[in-house]
């Protein structure tokens, strides 16, 4: 958000202030709004894109009536912040009209687009009502690297033009990569590109996610993207501010305690904790990546409120009587420092304790880069 936007309106004029004041035992603070499934691009790589004109997913939308319900029962229930991500959110026609729906309820947005589809009007329409960020996707830094990835010819020339706009409107710009086969020999470039362009942020993710939907010929097309344990290592090891985090903290990180004490829990990690994930068909989840089947909420059926204080507890609660992940995974001392957790594992194999081999090799291939670097 612009300090001119921020400081023209008066903090206790916000629609959340007043709540944040009084409610002392806020648990909700933020959540990822999925307003669509469909994108421009057509990435081999994406755990959840449909065709743009695909109109039976268009149908499945929710409506900007039921999302501006929900909103207001996020915002009853305490929701700070707002992370509008889709598919392609910018696909929505009514996207400005979404978007000023949840800005007047108070809301702080975010919004996630592989900048593509931006126009001088979108351009002009951040400017004025800054969201707190954008969020772009950088597949590459060439024509032939990021065609190869968005299979679509043009997209390139299409996503320099809309991140320029979007740079000229002084809205905090953050970027992200996927780290895959088709770009591992332009990663360097693609961070010096993003890093030149923002002092503010920028990640890149070697962990691909499995289709939501499990389609298994779109499974292969992923599985055939993702990188070797030694080469997730080896990018993660070659950028110094990553692989720096991740050695100082490598102590809490590789604990030969967690030998002694093992927890059948499968929700060790921080999902349906202050936060939830919306799809763009109603469905609740604890965050973005869960999909297993009771552990879904559809919020067309109830409301939001009992999948928070109802809904949310029991998933947690959730254990393991899987003998093979409690004692090869649960007692591993490298065990933070691997790519597992229920969510994932679901993708992976079907169900949420299991073990996946591919994720085991990842953590142990980073071991060996922390050990090697002492």
């Amino acid at each position: 958000m612009s300090e001119s936007f921020s400081s023209s309106i008066p903090l206790p004029e916000f629609a959340l202030w007043d709540k944040m004041k009084h409610n002392k035992n806020r648990g909700l603070v933020s959540f990822d709004l999925e307003v669509t499934a469909r994108c421009n691009n057509d990435c081999s790589h994406c755990y959840i894109n449909l065709p743009a004109g695909d109109q039976e997913a268009r149908k499945k939308e929710l409506t900007l009536e039921q999302i501006s319900n929900l909103a207001d029962q996020a915002v009853e229930l305490g929701a700070l912040w707002c992370l509008i991500t889709g598919g392609e959110p910018l696909l929505r026609p009514d996207f400005f009209e979404l978007y000023m729906m949840l800005k007047k309820k108070g809301l702080l947005l975010s919004v996630f687009t592989n900048a593509c589809l931006v126009t001088k009007k979108h351009a002009e329409f951040f400017k004025k009502y800054p969201p707190r960020d954008i969020e772009v996707t950088v597949y590459g830094v060439t024509k032939e690297t990021y065609e190869k990835i968005s299979r679509k010819p043009g997209s390139f020339e299409a996503f320099m033009r809309g991140l320029t706009l979007l740079m000229e409107t002084g809205v905090r710009i953050r970027f992200k990569t996927m780290a895959l086969k088709s770009n591992l020999h332009e990663l360097p470039e693609i961070s010096n590109f993003c890093r030149e362009r923002t002092k503010d942020y920028f990640r890149f993710d070697p962990q691909l996610h499995l289709r939501f939907d499990r389609n298994p010929e779109r499974n292969e097309l992923i599985k055939a993207e993702r990188l070797s344990p030694d080469e997730v290592a080896a990018v993660e090891k070659a950028d110094e501010e990553r692989f720096g985090a991740l050695k100082k903290g490598c102590d809490k990180l590789i604990n030969p305690e967690f030998e002694k004490h093992v927890c059948d829990h499968l929700f060790r990690c921080g999902a349906g904790n202050g936060s939830f994930s919306l799809s763009y068909e109603g469905f609740f989840r604890l965050c973005s990546s869960l999909w297993h089947p009771d552990t879904i909420y559809d919020l067309k059926r109830g409301t939001l409120k009992e999948a928070w204080e109802k809904f949310v507890p029991k998933v947690r609660a959730m254990r393991s009587q899987n003998k093979e992940f409690l004692n090869k995974c649960r007692k591993c001392a490298i065990i933070n420092l691997c790519l597992w957790c229920p969510a994932h594992a679901y993708l992976e194999t079907g169900g949420m304790d299991s073990v996946v081999d591919f994720f085991c090799q990842v953590a142990h291939a980073r071991s060996a880069a922390i050990a090697n670097t002492k």
